[in-house]
């Protein structure tokens, strides 16, 4: 790190609520977020922002002619970016950069904007400028009046965890004081569900079952972390989440940023990474430095719920920490993968541990809990190979 990094507000709307304080009293049971839908006729689970979220995102839409022809992924990340700015403090007059990317981006539009072309033979007229990725940061920017620097980018699944790097970077140049980053992603589609399952990565647990508090294989349809499980149970979850970056320590920062670390490997295939991710071990090294292994207390794993994806990530972690296992947790058990939003609401439940200095497990791993966290590793990767880690401190 060049120089401290401040977190000054984190902001999300999602499965756990539209606010922190929704997210840590949801972080605080056993239950999922998980409810069954049915999806090109049969029935899949997905993991949705709660209704009166959803009011909120009508709200929204409501409230400005231009904006009722947008995405939710666009408007998922508006919501979420004012609540982050009022927190932090900050003026359109501060001009911060906004960089807010998608894996996806409009999902939703996109699909009824194709699906009325087959049927008329001719596109809508704001099927192009409604759908374009750079949808999400320039409408953010316009909403909250910025005039500095702002970028939309798609890295699936570590979307949201290299709008961080990228906001580390501009605020190492010099070329700006502050930078809101994050992800935003509506993938709930029936198209974007048929793709997860043409992978054959989707959960087909318990679908008679919506939530539950007791721990056995059936109440769990995303057994993310599970090392042991014999199927694929990635879950799709939906929801935004953004963090307000400052350079220099900051009184009023929610936690620091101390080291990040970046690889990409060769790929076997198109959705793989290697059996001990190696990407993921050279960018957990990096975001390490000089510090010892040892100091981690805990890593919030990007663990999607599939065999091959949670168990490689385990075996890079045993290759790094081979001395001191740190513990190690995820969310995607109780709010399913939001594909380029996911590692923002991982940072999201880092910097609610560290401020609250409890540790949230995953209910069916078990293992000893830390009795202290002063830093915290997040992880997130994506097709491609493409692996971010954020060492965070209190």
């Amino acid at each position: 790190m060049q120089k401290p990094i401040s977190i000054t507000a984190i902001s999300s709307i999602s499965p756990l609520g539209k606010s922190l304080e929704d997210a840590w009293k949801h972080y605080q049971d056993n239950e999922h977020c998980f409810a069954e839908r049915q999806v090109l006729k049969q029935p899949v689970f997905v993991a949705e922002i709660p209704g009166e979220a959803k009011q909120d995102i009508e709200l929204l839409r409501q409230s400005d002619a231009k904006y009722k022809a947008l995405d939710d992924t666009v408007l998922y990340a508006i919501y979420a970016s004012r609540n982050a700015v009022k927190q932090a403090g900050w003026k359109a007059s501060d001009n911060f950069g906004v960089n807010i990317g998608s894996s996806r981006g409009a999902t939703g539009l996109f699909e009824s904007y194709h699906e009325d072309f087959l049927k008329k033979g001719k596109s809508k007229t704001l099927s192009s400028p409604t759908t374009t990725l750079g949808n999400i940061a320039s409408w953010v920017a316009h909403d909250l009046q910025t005039q500095g620097p702002e970028v939309s980018h798609s890295i699936t699944c570590s979307t949201a965890l290299h709008a961080v790097l990228n906001g580390i970077a501009w605020l190492n140049s010099g070329m700006s004081s502050k930078f809101l980053v994050g992800g935003s992603e509506a993938p709930l589609t029936p198209f974007t569900i048929a793709q997860m399952q043409a992978l054959k990565i989707y959960s087909k647990a318990g679908l008679d079952n919506d939530c539950h508090s007791e721990v056995s294989e059936e109440s769990f349809p995303c057994r993310a972390l599970d090392l042991s499980k014999k199927q694929n149970t990635m879950v799709l979850g939906e929801g935004a989440s953004v963090a307000c970056l400052e350079a220099g320590k900051k009184d009023n920062a929610l936690a620091f940023i101390k080291g990040y670390g970046y690889a990409t490997e060769i790929l076997e295939h198109n959705i793989s990474i290697s059996s001990d991710a190696q990407c993921f071990q050279r960018s957990m090294a990096m975001a390490l430095g000089d510090l010892n292994p040892d100091e981690i207390d805990a890593i919030v794993m990007h663990a999607p719920g599939t065999i091959k994806g949670d168990l490689s990530e385990f075996n890079a972690i045993k290759k790094v920490f081979s001395n001191k296992m740190p513990s190690l947790t995820t969310n995607k058990w109780k709010v399913g993968h939001s594909f380029g939003a996911s590692g923002l609401l991982s940072v999201e439940l880092a910097v609610l541990m560290l401020q609250h200095q409890q540790f949230i497990p995953v209910p069916f791993h078990g293992q000893s809990h830390p009795k202290q966290l002063k830093n915290i590793l997040v992880n997130a990767v994506g097709f491609g190979g493409n692996a971010v880690s954020i060492l965070l401190s209190k």
